[in-house]
């Protein structure tokens, strides 16, 4: 199946909560409603014309520009995303991503994360990968069987790859900057 092919089968099964994205990207892409995403997702691991066994990266991006210079030509309202990409075993050489589109903030209340459902269930390795999307970028995964922060301390207060945050002058009596 061609990435074509497989936006197709996902649009034939999900209607309107699948967007397509590039077909001919280095990364073909699809762009999936949040409250589908674990059904998309077991789809896409399940059905066997498609067979995506394998989650490789789960990562977040902000998508903000901060420069009102450079934000009037962005082309695009600030936001976060989501991104997986998926390799099959059944099918070698077969590669898609699954994008998320998040607000920054959930219900537009600054300081409120964003939510996307955990695939944890789906592919164990989302386990990890989804706690260092929430410590780093701020995005919450409910469902998620052990929501911990992964690589920053259980007190650090905020999101580092978040392009709006701002590092702390120090921590516990260090100097961070």
């Amino acid at each position: 199946m061609t990435p074509a092919d497989i936006t197709a089968a996902l649009q034939e099964r999900f209607g309107a909560a699948v967007t397509p994205g590039l077909a001919t990207a280095l990364d073909p892409f699809v762009t999936v409603e949040p409250g589908r995403l674990v059904e998309v997702c077991t789809f896409l691991r399940d059905d066997p014309r498609l067979r995506f066994e394998m989650l490789n990266d789960v990562s977040g991006v902000d998508y903000l520009e901060t420069d009102p210079k450079k934000a009037a030509k962005a082309g695009f309202d600030p936001h976060l995303e989501v991104v997986y990409h998926l390799s099959s075993f059944t099918h070698p050489g077969r590669r898609f991503t699954l994008k998320v589109v998040l607000p920054r903030w959930k219900d537009g209340t600054p300081g409120e994360l964003p939510e996307v459902p955990s695939v944890a269930g789906v592919w164990r390795t989302a386990d990890w990968q989804e706690r260092e999307v929430y410590d780093l970028v701020g995005v919450r995964f409910p469902g998620h069987p052990d929501p911990r922060r992964i690589l920053l301390a259980d007190d650090w207060e905020g999101h580092p790859l978040r392009k709006d945050y701002e590092f702390p002058l120090e921590y516990h009596g260090v100097r961070c900057r």
